[in-house]
């Protein structure tokens, strides 16, 4: 959601201010593309993790202040929703046990935290949606205390003058009315980043693009909402409707969502914050007072707050970011596709078919970008979501073709070169991408392992829907803590 802010109105005068000074970072951004040196010598990777928060009967625990007051780690901070936290994984290079460096930091610091959190009689599920959520768990009220989520609750609800309509179709259908953005909250999922130079950006970032589809297709874990069985990867359509500050009318004329994929691929990364600036009014236009041009003719680094706040209320499925560490400049692309579990051996798996697979595309010789259009790609995102293991794909000199068949066949090889060209070690590779082929060869993620689960409960206990959730996410929980991949969890 972007940095703190404090409580307060805002004005027209606050508006036009806010536009005129991120037109000015724009054009310091553009000088600092041609003159400025990044920092891209020792590339980093990184994640985030959103997690939820359950009681000892697996139903929303709204209690992340008192929660994070127990972990007293600085590494987790509040998510938008009360039952809600997020981990901040310290960024690490992939080369020479790069991943058993993430596995070893992040698991021991969930265990630590969740006996923590117990103090606050709760306990961190690592899921894409919460099964147990019910509609009276996302009011308002659930909001998280933190001043920053009220703010862009209200400047949502103030563009768009009315109440949200969340309506999901799938297996069964949700039709919703909400008075506030908290149903986002349910979407809970790993952020991925990888740094790289100005003059590659591009290169990765339609990468990433070209695959954002394979990845949720081998990936699902929020097949539930609300009581309903709806996609594979329900977070896809909720984020896009419970963050939508457009009435019914702007949407007719083709305004842009602020969840969205994307309408063309890129030729560098000034073309993503340009678009920024040109097609989304400001949420939040809160100045600085620094002056980024003056910054840059005293040779220092600006760090462009207005232009990269705006970033960070425009929610691309994979979004550019720029940050200054240690007075230097670097450029990373955040992949946001990916759900949170089901188990932290599962999102390293993930994890590194991104990495792996974008390095291998983004330095083809022909690009992949260039055989196959945008829309492509988009459709292919769209049906994933929808279908998940058992989508069809488009590719390339294949044509349309089942998912897991074209990542057995084409994609999985590329990811094992890419980890490869990044010094990822052969063990780490096979283990992890090993999870990846079997999840396609055994046809089990984490969505189809929570609906058949639920089918085995409600079949041969004739438990409710509600009860069988419950029970699911029990299960859930107690493989989740195995760190066993999810293909191999059973289903009774």
């Amino acid at each position: 959601m972007g940095k703190d802010v404090a409580a307060r109105e805002f004005t027209g005068e606050d508006r036009r201010i806010y536009r005129e000074k991120v037109r000015r970072c724009l054009d310091a951004f553009a000088r600092m593309l041609r003159d400025a040196q990044f920092d891209v010598e020792r590339p980093l990777t990184g994640l985030e993790i959103e997690l939820n928060l359950v009681d000892d009967d697996f139903s929303p625990a709204h209690v992340n202040a008192d929660a994070l007051a127990s972990i007293a780690d600085p590494r987790f901070q509040t998510e938008l929703g009360q039952f809600n936290i997020e981990i901040n994984v310290p960024p690490r290079v992939l080369a020479a046990g790069g991943f058993a460096g993430f596995e070893d930091t992040i698991r021991t610091s969930l265990n630590t935290a969740n006996r923590s959190a117990a103090d606050a009689k709760a306990q961190m599920v690592m899921i894409g949606i919460l099964p147990t959520l019910m509609p009276e768990h996302v009011t308002a009220d659930a909001i998280s205390a933190n001043p920053r989520y009220a703010l862009l609750n209200n400047q949502i609800f103030a563009a768009r003058g009315e109440d949200l309509h969340i309506e999901i179709g799938g297996k069964e259908r949700l039709s919703l009315v909400a008075d506030s953005i908290t149903p986002e909250g349910a979407c809970t999922s790993v952020q991925a980043h990888v740094q790289v130079g100005p003059e590659a950006f591009a290169s990765y970032w339609n990468a990433a693009q070209a695959i954002a589809g394979i990845q949720l297709a081998v990936g699902a874990n929020s097949p539930y909402l609300f009581g309903k069985r709806l996609w594979h990867e329900t977070r896809i359509p909720l984020f896009v409707q419970a963050t939508d500050p457009r009435p019914v009318e702007l949407k007719a004329q083709g305004m842009r969502p602020r969840v969205w994929f994307g309408d063309s691929w890129i030729t560098s990364v000034f073309d993503l914050f340009e678009d920024n600036v040109r097609y989304f009014p400001a949420l939040l236009p809160i100045c600085e007072d620094d002056d980024p041009l003056a910054i840059l003719d005293e040779g220092k680094t600006p760090n462009l707050d207005e232009l990269t706040l705006h970033n960070g209320t425009i929610y691309r499925w994979n979004r550019p970011i720029y940050a200054v560490v240690d007075g230097k400049p670097h450029l990373r692309v955040e992949n946001r596709v990916l759900p949170a579990g089901p188990t932290v051996v599962d999102v390293l798996a993930n994890v590194a078919f991104f990495f792996g697979l974008t390095r291998t595309l983004a330095e083809a010789e022909r690009p992949i970008w260039t055989q196959m259009s945008f829309s492509a790609a988009k459709e292919n995102f769209e049906i994933a979501a929808r279908d998940g293991i058992g989508a069809m794909a488009y590719w390339p000199g294949v044509g349309r073709v089942r998912a897991t068949e074209l990542v057995l066949r084409l994609l999985l090889p590329m990811a094992h070169e890419g980890l490869e060209r990044w010094g990822v070690d052969a063990d780490e590779r096979e283990r992890l991408l090993g999870i990846i082929e079997q999840r396609c060869v055994t046809g089990q993620t984490g969505a189809t392992w929570q609906t058949a689960v639920v089918d085995e409960i409600e079949q041969h206990s004739g438990a409710d829907r509600s009860s069988a959730l419950s029970e699911m996410l029990r299960r859930y929980c107690a493989q989740m803590h195995t760190n066993e991949p999810v293909h191999t969890w059973p289903l009774t």
